[in-house]
């Protein structure tokens, strides 16, 4: 599946912008340029990429990883579990939003994460491979992500635990603490608070399928961040240190844009330009 980054360069900027609290006159300052030249910086318009790399370094962000989305070359590239995994995308508006289907080969018995803004092919491939949906896992509550809930259920039929981070309590959903680990089958769902975005912002860790798994919701997409809401600096810590955290081969199945690993977004994320390796600072 071909999905596009979510976010462009002037997205980026947009929150990095917001995120550190700086008004245009003040990230003009910050760079050096005129708030005239300010606009066509952020969009990347007839620019030399020097100007973007002083934006990036007024905002915090690694100019290196932020100067290749701009011109086009990153494309992460995610090898996929052999089985057990299954990826939505279904279209919302003007953008698309991402759900996943997990399940254990042994026993069948599925989990559903998040619905996406049309449940179908979730149900569609449940039946295919005559799975047992015991669970739905939420990410956040944002209506793109829980739109079909009430669908997907229906669909399914039979007693279906719906799961949610205590901090955005839903009707019909069983709320936790994160940290909690819940079983399915012989795999295990790890769970761990990256808020930000929103307040219950959850990452599921999943363990035992041939390559590790993190469905982390709108905390992280390949090459930038879910808008944080609020205490900037301590939402990129939380997702530094609660999904970067992970093994580098960790596949990152984010609520929008394409799927992405660990390794990736630490190298090539404008947002954590830290992870870096020594020869390959981003300064």
């Amino acid at each position: 599946m071909s999905i596009p980054l979510e976010d462009t360069v002037t997205d980026i900027i947009g929150k990095a912008q917001r995120g550190l609290g700086l008004s245009d006159t003040d990230l003009a300052d910050k760079v050096g340029i005129e708030i005239s030249e300010l606009e066509a910086v952020k969009q990347v318009r007839g620019i030399a990429f020097a100007q973007v790399e002083k934006l990036a370094r007024a905002l915090e962000l690694g100019p290196k990883s932020l100067v290749a989305i701009a011109e086009g070359k990153y494309t992460p590239t995610t090898p996929l579990p052999k089985t057990g995994f299954f990826q939505s995308n279904t279209p919302y508006g003007d953008m698309t939003v991402n759900s996943y289907l997990v399940w254990d080969n042994e026993t069948g018995l599925a989990a559903a994460f998040d619905t996406g803004a049309d449940c179908t092919p979730l149900v569609d491939e449940i039946k295919k491979r005559n799975l047992t949906l015991q669970d739905v896992y939420l990410t956040h509550t944002h209506v793109d992500h829980v739109l079909e809930l009430d669908r997907l259920v229906e669909k399914v039929g039979g007693s279906v635990g719906i799961h949610v981070n205590k901090a955005e309590a839903l009707d019909k959903a069983a709320s936790f603490e994160p940290g909690v680990t819940f079983s399915l089958g012989r795999l295990h769902i790890e769970t761990r608070d990256t808020s930000g975005h929103s307040a219950g912002g959850t990452t599921y860790l999943i363990h035992s399928l041939d390559r590790p798994l993190a469905i982390v919701g709108d905390a992280l997409f390949a090459g930038s961040v879910g808008g944080i809401k609020s205490d900037y600096r301590a939402g990129l810590k939380r997702i530094a240190d609660h999904i970067l955290s992970a093994q580098d081969g960790t596949i990152l199945a984010p609520g929008h844009g394409p799927l992405t690993t660990v390794i990736q977004e630490k190298t090539s994320n404008p947002f954590f330009p830290g992870f870096r390796r020594p020869e390959a600072q981003d300064i």
